[in-house]
């Protein structure tokens, strides 16, 4: 056994080489520094602007009509981050690429987040348009705009899969064959009823393995990444689907959309508590929270709380993705594949073994590797 000073278990040769916890390492050194410098110039650009005179006097700049300066706020609160972002994103991709992890060029990297972009605005003007045509009328704007967001939190559940996952990758359905049997076969034991098997051709942007379960009752479908199957056994490729049926039996998407609705309805009450405070509002230059100009003050709060909020919310992913793992050994009853499954994910990912603690626990969604594979050995006698 080897181990890391700052790293949450031991890792086994036997499963890990040292020169692929080596590598791994690596590239942990190599993305972590940009994507943690991208999340802080990314918060610091929405304090600036939120937090000061500078946000209020950018959405002025569309003009004096209330209309213009709701569609100035959702505008700029979308393009603003993006630009900043880019860099980041882009030094991430490079060495990403280095490693081997990228497909796409860089037209098709750009193509992607055009899309992003006309998938975003409508979204963002859309509720500030509602949140300031509601404070413009009544008190209790707050209120109905908690109801919304939870709202358009259950909503956006069911849509993406059928709307906005088409727009990224293309999907065709798996050809007839034992592979397509035996995963039916697995959701029929596990009473999951899908519609089809689809092969996403994820290879054009990755090199990553993946699979997931997507929609819902009439819509739920099977997703295999194209590389998942060029890659895995088609064991491993059953193992994967266990652990993403486990997230149907035990309802993981419905619990977790009814919590996000919950969340986004509490985090409306408090943002409109926090945002209402007249200390704020003289910082952000605006008189009261209806004034469109508040555009950035809301963003800017809401951003904190999304930090504060977000290692709690990646405790319970890790939790329930824990949940899932354990759904896999009982239905396929291998727990050797599953090793082997999760060394194959680690290894064509490039995931570290066993990350540094406060990064995982801060970031973190899933069990490390090292964790799974230890859970798999531990459910029955070792392989």
């Amino acid at each position: 056994m080897k181990g890391d000073g700052m790293s949450g278990t031991a890792v086994d040769e036997e499963d890990f080489s040292a020169e692929y916890v080596a590598r791994a390492r690596a590239l942990r050194q190599g993305v972590w520094p940009v994507a943690l410098g991208g999340r802080a110039a990314g918060l610091a650009l929405l304090l600036a602007l939120g937090l000061t005179h500078a946000g209020a006097g950018l959405v002025a700049g569309f003009g004096d009509t209330w209309a213009g300066r709701v569609a100035g706020g959702a505008l700029t609160l979308v393009l603003l981050p993006q630009l900043l972002a880019l860099p980041f994103a882009a030094r991430t991709r490079v060495v990403r690429s280095r490693f081997g992890l990228v497909t796409q060029g860089w037209g098709g990297w750009a193509a992607d987040i055009a899309r992003g972009l006309l998938i975003s605005l409508p979204l963002v003007g859309g509720a500030l348009f509602a949140v300031y045509a509601l404070a413009g009328v009544t008190r209790w704007w707050w209120a109905w705009a908690a109801l919304g967001a939870a709202g358009a939190t259950v909503v956006l559940s069911w849509a993406a899969p059928v709307l906005f996952e088409p727009l990224f990758n293309r999907f065709t359905p798996m050809p007839t064959g034992p592979l397509r049997d035996a995963l039916l076969a697995l959701a029929e034991r596990d009473g999951v009823t899908v519609r089809d098997v689809l092969v996403a051709d994820a290879s054009r942007r990755t090199t990553a393995l993946n699979a997931y379960v997507s929609g819902f009752g009439r819509t739920r479908r099977i997703v295999v990444y194209d590389t998942l199957l060029d890659t895995a056994e088609p064991r491993e490729v059953e193992l994967v689907v266990a652990h993403e049926l486990g997230h149907v039996v035990h309802r993981d998407v419905p619990r977790g959309t009814a919590l996000g609705a919950l969340g986004a309805a509490l985090g409306v009450c408090v943002l409109a508590a926090v945002v209402s405070r007249r200390p704020l509002l003289d910082l952000a230059g605006v008189g009261h929270v209806a004034d469109p100009r508040s555009a950035w003050l809301l963003a800017a709060v809401a951003s904190v709380g999304g930090a504060v909020a977000g290692p709690l919310g990646c405790a319970v992913s890790r939790r329930v993705e824990v949940r899932a793992d354990r759904h896999a050994l009982l239905l396929t009853q291998d727990p050797g594949q599953f090793v082997a499954m999760q060394r194959r994910l680690t290894v064509a990912n490039v995931g570290e073994p066993s990350p540094p603690r406060a990064l995982h626990a801060l970031f973190g969604t899933h069990p490390t590797p090292v964790e799974r594979i230890t859970m798999a050995r531990g459910a029955t006698p070792h392989p």
